[in-house]
């Protein structure tokens, strides 16, 4: 009966338990008291009482373990299940969220119950809400036919923050030679930034006398093209007149980017619009990818708190972008090498380099070939 393995365990059978009322009887038979019989048997005597009491009243079947386990106390009743599958039935395709569904049935009056319960309900159950239907996809902006894809031809810009400066920075990139144009920090985020940077890199570029010296007379239907924000008008313009926009500025879908003063001032000064998709940061990688490879490769200058250090440093940061650091985008070459046309140059000497240097090997190789160095 597992009676000389030591102690007893917590639970036993029936058998065992009658097995040890036995010993435990016997020996009070032959003098021995209970509490010594249940030392040497290793059993507690309270256990002892609890079973003679059980078998005094059910007999030899009142030893049996109740079956372990069992419902909580607070689970829910038959018929508040079936309040969850009516409310389902009733309420799913409205609501589409077992957390809605919880609520709903509060507001109703038909059962009080968790989320959690109401999903694991459904989900025993094999119901499962409907989800949302699927949206179509908004398209892939595209670019315009009379662009050139070419050095300050597109341009992209964005807002990043400084918070411990409390100051945010609107930076302009070139698209093409991945140059950075401009960046202006300020303590605001609004159409003025975007004009003042605007303004600094069409005069740094010399865009701006090329601005002027349009026909403003003639480039009226343009403009008004421009203003409006339409697509569709520009390009009716631009084969009516000939004429076609200074450059093409890239941004996200930001209230400074959208503002009718932003679109104004850019039209002023012949600039086209195109916008990415909302939630989509993937349709400005070039601004994206500038920031994150500053604040990355220059991790101090999210730990300025001086905004005038802050601006001293990020025209350092700028420069070195600009002149010393090599784009994996153009080659591996400077964005100034590839902004001033110089890129294609570089990359030539370069594979020109290469393969005269493996020529050279090889040359070297056959010529010392059985030869003992």
């Amino acid at each position: 009966m597992g009676l000389s393995a030591g102690p007893v365990p917590s639970r036993v059978d029936a058998t065992v338990k009658a097995g040890l009322l036995d010993l435990v009887a016997h020996a009070e038979r032959a003098g021995w008291s209970t509490r010594t019989a249940c030392a040497l048997l290793e059993v507690d005597q309270d256990r002892v009482a609890r079973w003679r009491a059980r078998y005094v009243a059910h007999g030899r079947d009142g030893l049996a373990d109740a079956v372990p386990g069992g419902g909580a106390v607070h689970g829910i009743l038959e018929d508040e299940r079936a309040a969850i599958i009516e409310l389902h039935a009733q309420w799913g395709e409205v609501d589409r969220s077992h957390r809605k569904l919880a609520h709903r049935g509060s507001r109703e009056q038909l059962v009080h119950v968790s989320p959690a319960t109401v999903r694991r309900v459904l989900t025993a159950e094999g119901l499962v809400l409907p989800g949302n239907p699927p949206r179509d996809p908004a398209p892939k902006p595209t670019w315009p036919p009379w662009l050139e894809w070419a050095p300050n031809r597109i341009w992209c810009y964005d807002f990043t923050h400084f918070t411990r400066a409390k100051r945010c920075a609107v930076a302009v990139i070139d698209v093409v030679s991945k140059y950075w144009l401009a960046t202006v920090v300020s303590a605001e985020e609004s159409s003025t930034q975007v004009e003042v940077c605007f303004l600094e890199a069409l005069y740094e570029q010399g865009l701006m006398a090329t601005v002027q010296a349009r026909d403003a007379e003639a480039s009226k239907v343009l403009v008004a093209a421009l203003r409006s924000g339409q697509a569709d008008a520009l390009e009716k313009a631009i084969a009516e007149t000939e004429q076609i926009p200074l450059l093409l500025t890239v941004s996200d879908n930001g209230p400074q980017m959208r503002s009718h003063s932003t679109r104004e001032f850019l039209a002023g000064v012949y600039i086209a619009q195109r916008f990415g998709r909302p939630g989509t940061p993937t349709d400005q990688p070039w601004i994206e990818s500038l920031f994150g490879h500053a604040k990355t490769e220059h991790p101090h200058l999210e730990k300025i708190t001086d905004p005038g250090i802050l601006e001293a440093e990020l025209t350092l940061v700028k420069d070195r972008y600009n002149t010393l650091r090599p784009h994996a985008g153009i080659g591996y070459v400077t964005p100034e090498d590839e902004h001033l046309g110089r890129g294609e140059q570089i990359r030539q000497a370069r594979r020109e380099g290469m393969a005269a240097a493996r020529q050279n090997r090889i040359d070297y190789r056959r010529s010392h070939q059985g030869k003992q160095s």
